[in-house]
């Protein structure tokens, strides 16, 4: 007996890109390659082994926590390697190798694992590392080296092989990063100097054009929703020239604002996190625009020279409420009561 045609029925959505979460994630890696290579060409050995244990303390850890809970290892999904290279990213390069270590487990642990793995955490995890990091180890976190050096690839330094809880010796002390010298001692840094990377900072703030490069290819890909980083550089902008023109010798311009610090490498390859960014155009206008605003009052008058991870972690906490009142309405929804037509 010959059967009609069958027809599936489930929840949305019905249409599909066609690309899979691993092979977005595996994407987002591609865009990170140039933006590392840099950074180890920058640091050199240091920066190579800072980036190695963090992204496999990350990809370690959640095979283990799978294991332990008894499911699949999802670690062939790419997911742990993207929050380890970008861990590693956001690190001092002279960070001692176990505190990197230490950073890995927690990002996933409790970053991602505690909240039911991917697809269910509320904060980026590798800010969430990141964060624990910052306020368990503040001296070395906020420890400079200065790039391009001569010796950076026969040697590492000191602090680098420190064993686990001992107080990490610096072998040199670089001058301070151009924010903090901005906010502390009001002196600037050429712009293009900003722009590849020939500053003091974190191993990922190597080249700001590579990292904007790699936004791009992904935008291109439609794997990363252009408008979260337009609309935090874009506030960041727009903000720091009113305050700039106000007063140009308290407050930097927005071509410092913009290229300085991790502003760059946040809002391409972290705000931009599907998971924990909001779901309708508007939303991630919102969100964006908040985590903009967020950076320019810490720079300008908080306690810190920097504030692009608690800018988007305070974002991503904001992220439900910014969905539930953003919600588009249904077809045929009444604004006034919500009765349907």
């Amino acid at each position: 007996m010959n059967q009609g045609p069958t027809f599936e029925i489930h929840t949305s959505p019905h249409l599909h890109s066609g690309d899979s979460t691993d092979e977005i994630l595996r994407h987002v890696v591609v865009a990170l390659v140039p933006i590392t290579g840099f950074a180890i060409f920058s640091h050199g050995l240091c920066a190579l082994l800072l980036l190695t244990v963090a992204t496999s303390s990350c990809v370690l850890t959640e095979h283990i926590l799978c294991r332990l809970n008894r499911h699949v290892t999802t670690i062939g999904d790419w997911s742990a390697i993207v929050t380890g290279l970008l861990l590693g990213l956001t690190l001092p390069p002279t960070l001692p190798l176990w505190m990197a270590a230490v950073g890995g487990v927690i990002a996933i642990g409790l970053g991602k694992i505690l909240f039911g793995g991917l697809g269910f955490n509320s904060f980026n995890p590798a800010l969430v590392g990141r964060a624990v990091l910052q306020g368990a180890f503040p001296v070395a976190m906020t420890t400079w080296s200065a790039p391009l050096t001569t010796e950076r690839f026969v040697s590492v330094p000191g602090s680098t092989l420190t064993w686990p809880f001992l107080q990490p010796t610096y072998d040199a002390m670089s001058s301070a990063t151009p924010l903090a010298a901005m906010k502390f001692d009001a002196l600037g840094t050429p712009t293009h100097e900003l722009a590849f990377g020939l500053v003091s900072g974190s191993t990922g703030e190597a080249c700001a054009v590579l990292i904007l490069l790699g936004g791009i290819y992904l935008a291109m890909r439609n794997m990363l929703n252009w408008r979260i980083p337009v609309a935090i550089l874009g506030s960041v902008a727009v903000l720091s020239s009113g305050f700039h023109l106000l007063s140009p010798d308290r407050y930097a311009g927005p071509e410092f604002m913009l290229l300085a610090g991790g502003l760059c490498l946040g809002a391409v390859f972290m705000a931009t996190d599907m998971v924990t960014a909001p779901l309708t155009h508007r939303g991630v206008v919102v969100y964006g625009v908040m985590i903009g605003t967020m950076v320019t009052v810490i720079r300008y008058w908080g306690g810190l020279p920097e504030g692009v991870q608690y800018s988007i972690l305070l974002g991503n906490a904001c992220v439900p409420l910014i969905d539930r009142a953003l919600q588009p309405r249904s077809y045929g929804q009444r604004v006034a009561d919500g009765a349907a037509t």
